[in-house]
C-alpha cells in the first residue's frame, strides 16, 4: 500500500508510524485508519521489527475519529456502523497483541480514538502540554474500540465513567496519576526521550520482553489462579528456551522429523500402534 495519510519508516529493528494529517489534528479518517491497520499488519508479519513508535505529525498526536466522515463514510445502517467499529477494534487488538514493544509519543491533543490507540500500546510518553480525554458523548456518540472496555481495566469503573460522561480534557500529569500514561516530560524533549527509552529496552533480552508482554496482556483478564498458572508455565518455558533448564520428557521434534522424512522411528511407531485402537468401540 502506498501511504498518503501516514508515514511508515522501518530501519533495522525499529518501525515508526507517524499519523500525518496535521491540518486536522491527525484525525483518523477511514483512509488513514486503513493505512494504519495495514502498517500494523506489516509490523506483525515482520521477523525483524522488535520496536514500534507511533507519533503524530505537527504539534499533536491525534484528535480521534474524523467526525466529518461519520455521517457519510461510516455507513447508513446499524449493521454497517457495527462493521466499521469492529474494524477499529480489530486494529486495536492487533496493535495490542504485537510481538514488538510499542511506544506512543504523545504531544498536544490525544483524544477519542487517539487515546484508544495509546491504550493498546505498551508505553505512553507525553509532553507537559499534552491534553487527553474522551469527548464522544458531547457529539451524541460513545466510544467503540477501547474507550470504555480498555480504560476500565486501566483505571476502574468509577474513573472511566467520569472521563467519558464529562468529556473534559485533562493534563498529561493526571494521566500518569491514573495509570494511563507512563511519563510526562518537558516540551520539546519528546524525540530524545523516546530514543533514551529505546536504548534501555535494547539492552534487554527481546525474547524475554516479548514473553513477559504476552503473559501480562493475556493474564490481566483472568482470575488470579489462572493467571498465576499461565505465568508459571511461561516462566518455566522461557528458562528452558534460554538453556537454564531442559524440556524434560520432550522428544526435541524427533517424531515430527520422522513423520516428515517418512523414516521409521521405534518410539513413534510404538506410540501410534498402541493409540490407534485404544478404547475404540
Amino acid at each position: 500500500m502506498n501511504y498518503e495519510n501516514i508515514i511508515f519508516e522501518e530501519k533495522d529493528d525499529l518501525a515508526r508510524i507517524t499519523l500525518n494529517r496535521p491540518k486536522v489534528v491527525n484525525a483518523l479518517s477511514v483512509a488513514m485508519s486503513a493505512e494504519l491497520f495495514d502498517a500494523i499488519e506489516r509490523v506483525r508479519a515482520s521477523n525483524t521489527i522488535k520496536y514500534l513508535v507511533i507519533k503524530g505529525a505537527g504539534d499533536n498526536f491525534c484528535s480521534g475519529d474524523d467526525l466529518t466522515e461519520m455521517l457519510t463514510k461510516w455507513g447508513g445502517s446499524i449493521d454497517t456502523m457495527m462493521k466499521r467499529v469492529r474494524v477499529y477494534q480489530d486494529m486495536a487488538n492487533t496493535l495490542e497483541d504485537l510481538d514488538a514493544i510499542t511506544i506512543c509519543a504523545v504531544d498536544g491533543f490525544c483524544v477519542g480514538g487517539g487515546l484508544e490507540v495509546t491504550m493498546a500500546c505498551d508505553f505512553v510518553v507525553a509532553t507537559e502540554r499534552a491534553k487527553w480525554g474522551m469527548p464522544e458523548i458531547d457529539w451524541g456518540i460513545v466510544p467503540g474500540w477501547g474507550g470504555t472496555a480498555r480504560m476500565t481495566r486501566f483505571i476502574g469503573r468509577r474513573k472511566t465513567k467520569e472521563i467519558n460522561f464529562l468529556g473534559a480534557l485533562h493534563s498529561a500529569k493526571y494521566a500518569v496519576e491514573l495509570g494511563l500514561f507512563n511519563r510526562v516530560i518537558p516540551n520539546g524533549t519528546l524525540d530524545a526521550e523516546i530514543e533514551k527509552l529505546l536504548t534501555v529496552l535494547r539492552t534487554k533480552s527481546n525474547y524475554s520482553l516479548r514473553h513477559c508482554k504476552f503473559v501480562i496482556n493475556k493474564g490481566v483478564d483472568q482470575d488470579q489462579q489462572t493467571a498465576l498458572a499461565f505465568e508459571a508455565l511461561n516462566a518455566a518455558a522461557t528458562a528452558a528456551a534460554i538453556g537454564v533448564t531442559a524440556f524434560d520428557g520432550a522428544d526435541g521434534g524427533r517424531s515430527l522429523r520422522a513423520f516428515k522424512d517418512k523414516k521409521q522411528d521405534e518410539t513413534l511407531s510404538k506410540r501410534r500402534s498402541m493409540a490407534l485402537n485404544f478404547w475404540v468401540d
